[in-house]
């Protein structure tokens, strides 16, 4: 009889995110990878990245800007590969931490059917999606979390379609924990970035990323205008557990939806309707608002 060995402790993390990386000045995936270093508290995470700005960070072969193992998948296998690495951790009953971190495009798009899977089986994966609403690395094309009337270099035009609502599809998926990560509210994501660490089965978090060069904003801009995207209500913070209940975090605070779409260029096109934009962010809320009174979860985030 085959005895298995006890839960090994899982290895000190080297910096998910050293000196060296290739990111752009702005870059919200940077903080996010910083923030994401600090709620894991030394604990190291293997990262399954597909393509995207993500691993293009890590720099040229043979060196490398993250300090933890990281494999790079095609762009619709990142879930699928975390999965056959989940399953080693666990059969050698170890600690460490599978993480995906992928792009929108490898989220909303590409990778939507691995990802719909191991939701589905509940895998024991931490995926991060750092969404900075186009294909960033291929040169700004639309993608389905491209909001309504944003221009990217497919949509000259601005986009037609309003943006695809992940968090409730994955949702949908009755997977035990689901959040929206704001880089504004430093807080917020380290304790939901901790909560689903200590959270067991499959777990989505969703941050909103600036990206200067994609959404034509400053790069000293990026923390505040994720500050402006929740006050004005169009990014809402909010937690879903079990798919069933929920809590939000934080509520509009009055900041007026102009102020944020004024400080990018990409919202200048002849298709954005404002009116339509507001009654969108008007309806979410409803929404959000009627399903945490009638499914409220628990203080504790139980």
């Amino acid at each position: 009889m085959t005895t298995l060995a006890a839960p090994a402790a899982a290895a000190r993390c080297d910096g998910v995110l050293r000196p060296g990386n290739t990111n752009c000045a702005g870059c919200g995936m940077s903080i996010g990878l910083q923030w994401l270093e600090q709620a894991l508290e030394g604990a190291r995470p293997t990262l399954c990245i597909p393509a995207c700005c993500g691993i293009v960070t890590a720099g040229a072969f043979p060196t490398s800007a993250y300090g933890v193992p990281t494999i790079a998948t095609t762009f619709a296998s990142a879930a699928a590969v975390a999965t056959g690495v989940a399953s080693v951790v666990e059969l050698n009953r170890e600690a460490d931490l599978t993480v995906c971190w992928t792009g929108d495009g490898g989220t909303y798009d590409i990778g939507l059917a691995t990802l719909s899977a191991a939701a589905e089986r509940n895998e024991n994966i931490l995926y991060v999606c750092y969404d900075n609403e186009i294909y960033g690395n291929t040169g700004g094309q639309r993608s389905s979390a491209t909001p309504q009337g944003v221009k990217t270099s497919t949509t000259t035009q601005g986009k037609a379609e309003p943006k695809k609502d992940i968090v409730a599809i994955l949702a949908a998926h009755r997977i035990p924990y689901a959040a929206t990560l704001s880089v504004a509210h430093r807080d917020d994501f380290l304790r939901k970035v901790r909560t689903a660490r200590d959270t067991r089965g499959f777990r989505f978090l969703l941050m909103l990323s600036p990206c200067p060069t994609g959404w034509k904003s400053e790069p000293e801009d990026s923390v505040e205008l994720i500050r402006m995207a929740v006050g004005c209500g169009l990014f809402p913070l909010y937690e879903v557990f079990e798919g069933r209940r929920y809590r939000i975090n934080a509520r509009p605070d009055g900041t007026p939806l102009e102020d944020y779409l004024g400080r990018q260029r990409r919202y200048k096109s002849e298709s954005l309707d404002l009116a339509r934009l507001k009654a969108d962010i008007a309806a979410q809320w409803a929404y959000l608002e009627a399903m945490e009174r009638a499914f409220p979860a628990a203080t504790d985030g139980a």
